[in-house]
């Protein structure tokens, strides 16, 4: 393994969606070596995503990849190195840190981990052809789009009651398909749900195909007890079983249940809030997706990423 001592920098971010771009930004403008590794499914889940309409600046909207690509060239020009690989290993436990990727070592004082999270697909038939038209995982980000249409929720937890909920505001109706005859979602959220009108339960049943070409128009279901099929018309689905955190390669960083990096807010010695971002590891910092299982949106990401580069400049003078 070929160790590049001579290349040493102040910060790498793992990661070149909003979060990692952003932190990139800052980092660079605040003079800092800055090496972004940004794997070779570069951009995050917007480069999945057609047209943005919820990023402020761009009164028409933007396309998701054109959006990141955007963002990656501002990096770029700023002065920021982007690798185009995947890391394989982090090496935490000492200083200075070790990244390998490209079979390569690149040691750095700090790092941002801005590695998002997946979404979890049903992976059926139909579904990766027609992400963006009419399938979605993410109705904050979507459901202007079908205002007055049919839609449907796949999933039984708290996310897809919030999705039904969001839905129902604009939607014509609502229906939500369980593989089970109960939920897993808490009671409040539930009650919720079943307050709504316009949201109905397919119970015991599950997506095993997806209808249309150019847009959904329809799902294939089959009963999860008597294996009968099914076809149910509908103008959208959002899959709502979960997100994937991409931690898998972090040994030695403070992980949540979930999977998802722990974010701490670490206070000075007079009691005043000195990092928003650090992790378990002193000099290692976290932004977006990552450790955000709530919101989830590229703004916040973005928001996200540049506190974390604040904190790694605050956290790289105080420790010369």
């Amino acid at each position: 393994m070929e160790t590049n001592f001579s290349n040493m920098y102040d910060i790498i971010i793992l990661g070149s969606g909003p979060a990692g771009l952003t932190a990139g930004i800052y980092s660079i403008r605040a003079g800092y070596k800055t090496l972004i590794i940004s794997g070779t499914r570069w951009g995050g889940q917007l480069m999945l995503t057609t047209l943005v309409e919820n990023y402020p600046g761009f009164t028409e909207g933007i396309q998701g990849p054109d959006l990141m690509m955007n963002m990656r060239k501002q990096t770029e020009r700023l002065g920021c190195e982007l690798l185009n690989t995947e890391f394989t290993q982090g090496d935490f436990s000492s200083k200075p840190f070790k990244i390998t990727a490209g079979g390569k070592v690149y040691e750095t004082k700090s790092v941002i981990i801005a590695t998002g999270a997946d979404s979890i697909w049903l992976n059926v038939p139909g579904e990766l052809q027609l992400r963006g038209r009419g399938v979605s995982t993410c109705a904050v980000c979507d459901a202007f789009f079908f205002r007055g249409k049919e839609t449907v929720i796949v999933g039984g937890g708290d996310s897809a009651m919030e999705e039904a909920l969001v839905l129902a505001k604009v939607a014509k109706s609502v229906t939500i398909i369980h593989r089970r005859d109960a939920f897993r979602a808490s009671k409040a959220m539930q009650d919720r749900v079943f307050k709504e009108p316009k949201i109905k339960v397919m119970w015991n049943k599950s997506v095993t195909k997806y209808l249309g070409t150019e847009h959904v128009t329809g799902v294939f279901l089959k009963d999860t007890k008597t294996g009968e099929e099914s076809e149910f018309k509908t103008d959208g689905v959002f899959i709502a079983i979960g997100h994937k955190p991409n931690t898998e390669k972090f040994k030695g960083i403070e992980l949540d249940e979930k999977g998802y990096v722990v974010r701490k807010e670490v206070q000075d010695e007079g009691g005043l809030l000195k990092y928003r971002s650090a992790t378990s590891v002193p000099g290692v910092f976290v932004g977006g997706d990552v450790h955000d299982y709530r919101y989830r949106q590229a703004i916040t990401a973005a928001a996200f990423g540049c506190i974390a580069a604040l904190d790694a400049d605050k956290w790289l003078q105080e420790n010369k």
